[in-house]
């Protein structure tokens, strides 16, 4: 009778539901919690969040397969979620946040929150910047910016690696992309920063809320005007593909709202998910030192050891999914209405899919399988270029410095307490040059 309870409680979603997963605690380490949930509940409902969190890897896939019964249309999610980090505002902020938000231009669902076939209208769009022969033509535009910031490393013996390396290599990167002009480059990386901050999901005061508001406005400001000299001068650059682009099915250009919602996007995807995994994928190389030699002028290991990173730290931890139909997964029941939490970061330390799942394994066989960049018609359309800047990133930094430890009179490094992303703030270490 009590595994009969223990299963009637499972299957109602009572189960586990006073797990504090989103907890900041936890969020900074989740891992024993999502074995505990992987093990016992692996749909299991979340009051805190009001979700059904999805911790093991084949139900993932299954709901990811699942585009029916399973929708990226998250938006509402979304928007609460940021409903509860604006609560901290007293009534004088929250009358200054009207005022920022009255100048911001509304941007619609594009690719992240879409599904087939309006998904497909708009990621078309720009998947030729990502397919592998045009990411293999930037690859020496890559390894400039990288061994620029190595250079600049060299000079010193202990630095933040986050604010040295991890941040600005990526950042560069993806406003040469989107062919951000140079007198407006600082700025644009405070408010790129600033979106991505915002996208964590982490408690932060009512100023910083106002803030990353009035940037975000400036931000838009910038890409619009952008967007506007590029349809009378084109270039080559992925603003100017934006602002020329027709819409097939309508016959017309993009609206300055889905311009920003696709920029929007790849702001974050296109650097902070990198950003994290540089950190991650340092901090392994200080843990596992025995690594340094072992991968140094391995390209294959490197790929291997890149895609171990990915998967023991998934830089996007989660995602959510609208329930659009009475169904179940995993003979868990679900109604209409209902929202999934899929944790990329739990499927990916998921003991029936990777053995030893908790160890980086450089031999380990398969290990593209991980999912820290999703699978399906959502799979990440960036994945080609951050696992670009990855590989030649750690190739070159193997290549010019011969050891690298943590700085021990900095504070240790400590994740993000973050609901969505996942990485590390700051990362001081030392380090010595061949």
């Amino acid at each position: 009778m009590e595994q009969d309870a223990e299963l009637l409680d499972y299957l109602t979603g009572d189960g586990m539901s006073e797990i504090a997963l989103f907890s900041p605690e936890t969020l900074i380490d989740p891992y024993s919690a999502y074995k505990q949930l992987r093990d016992e509940a692996p749909v299991c409902f979340i009051k805190e969040m009001n979700v059904h969190v999805v911790t093991r890897y084949d139900l993932l896939r299954d709901a990811i397969r699942r585009t029916e019964d399973f929708s990226s249309k998250f938006d509402a999610f979304l928007g609460g979620a940021q409903q509860m980090m604006f609560s901290v505002l007293d009534d004088e902020q929250k009358q200054r946040a009207l005022e920022i938000a009255s100048k911001m231009i509304v941007t619609p669902p594009t690719m992240l929150t879409l599904d087939e076939p309006e998904h497909t209208k708009y990621r078309s769009l720009v998947s030729r910047l990502f397919t592998a022969s045009q990411i293999n033509l930037n690859a020496s535009d890559v390894r400039r910016v990288i061994d620029t910031n190595i250079e600049a490393m060299r000079g010193k013996s202990e630095i933040d690696f986050m604010e040295a390396f991890a941040f600005p290599v990526p950042l560069v990167i993806i406003a040469d992309r989107l062919g951000i002009p140079e007198q407006d480059r600082d700025f644009f990386y405070e408010a790129a920063a600033a979106a991505a901050s915002g996208l964590k999901m982490s408690p932060v005061s009512g100023e910083v809320l106002l803030k990353r508001m009035q940037l975000a406005v400036e931000l838009q400001q910038l890409l619009i005007r952008l967007t506007n000299a590029r349809r009378t001068e084109p270039r080559e650059d992925m603003i100017t593909i934006l602002a020329t682009s027709r819409l097939d099915d309508e016959d017309r250009l993009l609206t300055d709202g889905e311009v920003l919602s696709i920029l929007n996007q790849f702001l974050v995807a296109g650097h902070e998910t990198t950003t994290s995994t540089f950190g991650w994928g340092m901090l392994n190389l200080i843990r596992q030192p025995e690594l340094v030699d072992r991968l140094r002028g391995n390209d294959k290991l490197i790929r291997t050891f890149v895609e171990e990173t990915l998967r023991l730290e998934a830089p996007v931890q989660g995602l959510p999914r609208l329930v659009t139909r009475d169904t179940d997964l995993g003979g868990y029941a679900l109604k209409q209405g209902d929202m999934l939490m899929l944790r990329f970061g739990a499927a990916n330390r998921d003991e029936r899919q990777f053995p030893n799942p908790d160890s980086l394994d450089v031999d380990r066989e398969k290990p593209g399988l991980q999912m820290a960049f999703s699978s399906g018609v959502h799979h990440c359309i960036g994945a080609p270029l951050a696992r670009q800047e990855l590989n030649l990133g750690f190739q070159a930094l193997l290549e010019a410095f011969s050891s690298f430890r943590l700085d021990e009179s900095k504070a240790a490094p400590v994740a993000d307490p973050s609901i969505i992303l996942r990485g590390v703030p700051h990362l001081h270490i030392r380090y010595d040059s061949i």
